[in-house]
């Protein structure tokens, strides 16, 4: 009977060994890709998605492009809601802007704060936005470009 309970004993710390060198492993692989030269993490982007009236695009393209937003894409759009539901939320027209920005992650704050702002105080220039994170950038010079960050961009020689 004790020989059974030594064996147990001895399988069960077996088995922890192996969990803690699991562990172990993993923690490496993560510091090793936290130190990594090459990646990264400080200046990560989102797509900021902004639905305004048509009438006020240029107007929102403008004020978000001093964001350092190097790519903004515009595309029109129409509301769904009917005449009588437009009327509850103080809607006049369906005609709308969504517009497509590409922005640095430190940079959304102010951006989502000026927005705010912006659809409270302009007569007729409500809207709603939000951000998406993107998950990764293929290419160096294209993260460079898209970040407004040069130092990304190779030097030709």
């Amino acid at each position: 009977m004790t020989e059974k309970r030594e064996e147990r004993k001895a399988k069960r710390k077996e088995k922890a060994a192996a969990v803690k060198e699991k562990i172990k492993s993993a923690v490496e692989k993560r510091i090793t890709k936290q130190t990594n030269p090459n990646a990264v993490t400080q200046n990560r982007l989102e797509l900021l998605i902004t639905v305004v009236s048509k009438s006020k695009a240029e107007y929102y393209l403008d004020l978000i492009q001093s964001f350092e937003v190097n790519m903004q894409f515009l595309a029109l759009a129409r509301g769904t809601a009917d005449e009588k539901m437009r009327s509850y939320i103080g809607l006049t027209d369906s005609d709308k802007a969504v517009i497509f920005s590409v922005i640095q992650e430190k940079k959304v704050p102010d951006a989502m704060h000026m927005l705010e702002d912006k659809f409270d105080t302009i007569k007729n220039g409500k809207g709603i936005a939000f951000t998406v994170p993107f998950s990764s950038v293929i290419g160096t010079l294209i993260y460079g470009f898209l970040s407004n960050n040069r130092m990304a961009v190779k030097e030709t020689k």
